[in-house]
């Protein structure tokens, strides 16, 4: 009797699991090739509490080897990620995106009810909690700071411009860039919901983090690229004065900012104490005069991110001589 109460389950088990995978879009990824698709009992080993590196308002993500190889299992919350051919449509155009400041599509598995991604796993954690992780401080000087704007935003600006279809991350944030040992960004987080024909406009909501979000999205509804740029200006005052961009009716980084600067002109007491040094204050206001520009208001004074990241590259050039 309990074999037979066994193998009833397993069956159910088993077609609830094919119902899934073709509900998410499952024969479509299986004809494209291009992607792993793992089986959800291939994952169940790492998706245990001991595995768990992160947790947030997304999902869970989990730390583990599959294939020899080390990854980040992202299972999301039921219900936030898209259902269906749109799932795997923009499952195989984020597979094709390989940059390698981009945090890398390993493969999914499709037969629980939302869909779990597998991505490399990037050693360092991420530059938010490197920059505010006050228990153990990072020291990070004036070079590694420049090289990692320079090489996120060369990873926004493929995404941008360099693709076949326009990618817009739509959440550009510090704890959407992971670090490797050697403190090279990875952009990550982006994709799934945020994928966009060349050719057609997209005025639906986007859930992403206040303290970066554009006010003229906001205003708007209009998910644009320029709205990558505002948030990516947020991040650079996050780096020249690692202070967290909280953001408040009152106060925000950007505002503080912009009052620091009218006070002095000049917004040295703002930069991190760290690298403030005599001799690369005019560096630091060149990054703060660009994080400014990202963070206009008229959006079409903004700068593109294939401006910011030559920019920053130049500024990088200007150092080495």
């Amino acid at each position: 009797m309990a074999v037979l109460l066994f193998l009833i389950i397993l069956r159910k088990e088993k077609r609830k699991n094919g119902e899934f995978y073709k509900k998410n879009g499952g024969p479509t990824l299986e004809k494209a090739n291009i992607i792993k698709l793992f089986k959800k009992e291939e994952l169940k080993p790492i998706l245990k509490s001991k595995n768990l590196i992160g947790k947030g308002g997304f999902g869970e993500v989990y730390k583990g080897l599959l294939d020899n190889k080390l990854v980040a299992i992202k299972k999301p919350i039921n219900g936030s990620v898209l259902e269906n051919e749109q799932f795997a449509n923009e499952v195989i155009i984020q597979s094709q995106v390989i940059h390698k400041n981009i945090v890398r599509l390993v493969g999914c598995c499709l037969e629980v009810d939302t869909p779990m991604l597998v991505n490399e796993f990037i050693s360092n954690g991420s530059l938010h909690d490197i920059l505010h992780n006050n228990k153990e401080k990072v020291a990070l000087s004036l070079d590694t700071r420049l090289s990692i704007a320079a090489q996120s935003a060369d990873g926004l600006a493929y995404m941008h411009s360099k693709t076949n279809i326009k990618i817009l991350h739509g959440d550009v944030k510090p704890a959407n860039i992971l670090l490797d040992d050697n403190f090279v960004p990875k952009v990550s987080d982006f994709g799934i919901s945020r994928l966009l024909a060349r050719d057609k406009e997209h005025t639906g909501s986007v859930i992403s983090d206040m303290n970066y979000m554009d006010p003229i999205y906001l205003q708007e509804g209009l998910l644009t690229q320029k709205n990558d740029v505002y948030s990516f200006g947020v991040m650079i005052l996050e780096l020249i004065s690692r202070r967290r961009a909280m953001h408040s009716d009152n106060s925000s980084l950007v505002k503080n900012f912009l009052e620091a600067l009218k006070k002095q002109k000049k917004s040295s007491e703002f930069f991190d104490k760290e690298i403030a040094i005599t001799e690369d204050l005019e560096l630091l206001d060149c990054l703060a005069g660009m994080a400014m520009e990202c963070l206009s208001l008229d959006v079409d004074q903004r700068p593109t991110m294939m401006e910011v990241a030559e920019r920053l590259l130049i500024l990088i050039r200007y150092r080495e001589v």
